[in-house]
């Protein structure tokens, strides 16, 4: 999952790896996630931002950091980002975002968090780009986090999204 969203980083030309990228590879790769925002017409809207990012939605973000005044963390454990030579460094939320997932896993006595869990964290910081995104397509983030929340048994699953 983080390799789609480095591999989506550099495709886009942008100098970070933010939490929409996060949450584009997320949906693609993660049943549970797509479960997890529910409905599929929405869904859909969510994917159509994502997928334009690169050729109008997001223009703007190109060339500039993503701070949504996130506690800066370091990046992240080398098993979460094992080949770094010419990879796009992280954004400060999307470094929190990661770090927070990682919480929410030992929490529930994971090693690994799963997919839902990044999700989740991705959607507790209201000045992330994926919670823009999220919002313009019409998906409440504190909603999702909510439903994440009071359905973490049922979204955790075998932590197979390897974030």
């Amino acid at each position: 999952m983080v390799a789609g969203a480095r591999r989506r980083a550099v495709r886009d030309g942008d100098r970070q790896i933010d939490t929409a990228h996060l949450l584009h590879s997320l949906l693609e790769h993660d049943p549970e996630v797509r479960a997890a925002v529910g409905d599929p017409q929405r869904l859909a809207r969510l994917l159509g931002y994502l997928v334009q990012r690169s050729i109008g939605y997001g223009l703007r973000w190109q060339g500039s950091v993503e701070d949504s005044g996130a506690i800066v963390v370091p990046a992240p454990a080398r098993s979460l980002a094992r080949d770094t030579r010419d990879a796009p460094a992280w954004s400060p939320a999307a470094a929190a975002a990661m770090s927070g997932a990682r919480e929410r896993a030992r929490h529930r006595g994971e090693l690994r968090p799963a997919g839902t869990d990044l999700l989740a964290a991705l959607a507790a910081d209201p000045g992330a780009r994926a919670v823009e995104v999220l919002e313009r397509a019409g998906i409440s983030a504190l909603d999702l986090g909510a439903r994440i929340d009071a359905g973490t048994e049922e979204y955790a699953g075998d932590g197979s999204a390897s974030c």
